[in-house]
């Protein structure tokens, strides 16, 4: 029941926002796992809605579109039983040439207690967490994805997914100590990978990434420094040589308009993941995919429908218990 779940203050969680893993310590991630993990088991209930967010607010503010996360967003406050603003720049005072800060600030005026933020540019998310705390607001900032950042979020619903492998009801960090984890496709732009990277390093999980040199540069790694398990790969097969999970990323088209690739054709043939380069990792290997899939591109469809070897359906279903618990460590310590 809900009703013994700790409060986020006994629970030791500190953070008001959730701007970006490199925040977490590996306390925080295992806080993270328990209480999606206490409702998942909500989820399973015939009554799927409990009272924890009451009479709070929270606003979507998606400036770019989404369907995954903005759907698992407001499904995960309705289960905590918040009232959901939407906000749809099409048709806002963006277009009459409000700034984004004046329209945080709208809704704001509203009684918005916590908005969950997704903007193309990196930064956007901070900034307006950064005037919430100036003015005092106690508002809480949730990042949705920004940029090439980071999307905090999905990194979490993957790590999640990943440790419920091992154990559904009591999913540990500590399960992924030691484990391979390949990292396939347009690393370079991807804030899904930057985001996982933070949180399977700090799993203790060693980390290969693997993709063309024009999506895997050797300068990404100096984002994180020296002291993560990291290792880069430019062809696949090395990545995958007895790995224990491999994640794909959405490779976008527009990559072959800036000639970083040359075909989509032959990144498939030397990236795509199948079930015959599976063959490679160890048994028992799981494949994870953030979504939306281009099936046989960076997946085949054999794979991605197989449910012995997918965890794709297993990311979308945990997306909402995490994003519940999200929101709940977030906003369950308002005043």
């Amino acid at each position: 029941m809900i009703t013994a779940t700790p409060t986020p203050a006994a629970l030791g969680w500190q953070h008001h926002h959730i701007l970006s893993l490199a925040d977490f310590s590996a306390e925080d991630f295992q806080t993270v796992l328990t209480t999606a993990a206490s409702f998942e088991g909500v989820l399973s209930r015939r009554t799927k809605k409990v009272p924890t967010l009451q009479g709070r607010v929270v606003t979507t503010m998606f400036f770019e579109a989404s369907t995954r996360t903005r759907s698992s967003f407001e499904l995960a406050a309705k289960r905590l039983s918040a009232d959901i603003l939407n906000f749809a720049p099409g048709t806002s005072s963006l277009s009459k040439g409000e700034t984004i800060l004046d329209t945080a600030k709208t809704y704001l005026a509203m009684g918005t207690d916590i908005m969950v933020i997704r903007h193309g540019q990196a930064g956007v998310p901070q900034a307006i967490a950064a005037e919430m705390d100036r003015l005092g607001t106690g508002v809480r900032i949730l990042n949705a994805g920004d940029g090439q950042h980071e999307h905090p979020s999905q990194g979490l619903l993957d790590l999640y997914a990943l440790c419920t492998t091992f154990s559904a009801e009591a999913p540990n960090l500590a399960d992924l100590k030691g484990k391979k984890i390949a990292i396939v496709g347009d690393i370079l732009h991807s804030r899904v990978a930057r985001s996982n990277l933070w949180a399977l390093t700090a799993a203790g999980a060693s980390v290969h990434l693997a993709g063309p040199p024009t999506l895997v540069p050797t300068e990404f790694l100096d984002y994180f420094g020296d002291d993560r398990p990291i290792t880069l790969h430019w062809q696949l097969e090395p990545a995958l040589e007895r790995a224990d999970f491999v994640m794909t990323l959405r490779l976008q088209h527009e990559r072959m308009a800036q000639h970083l690739l040359p075909s989509i054709r032959e990144y498939h043939q030397q990236f795509g993941i199948t079930r015959d380069r599976l063959a490679g990792c160890n048994p028992g290997v799981r494949v994870l995919h953030p979504g939306p899939t281009n099936r046989g591109v960076e997946l085949s469809s054999d794979v991605m429908d197989d449910p012995a070897l997918s965890l794709v359906s297993r990311q979308v279903t945990s997306g909402i218990a995490v994003r519940m618990a999200l929101l709940y460590l977030i906003g369950g310590n308002l005043p």
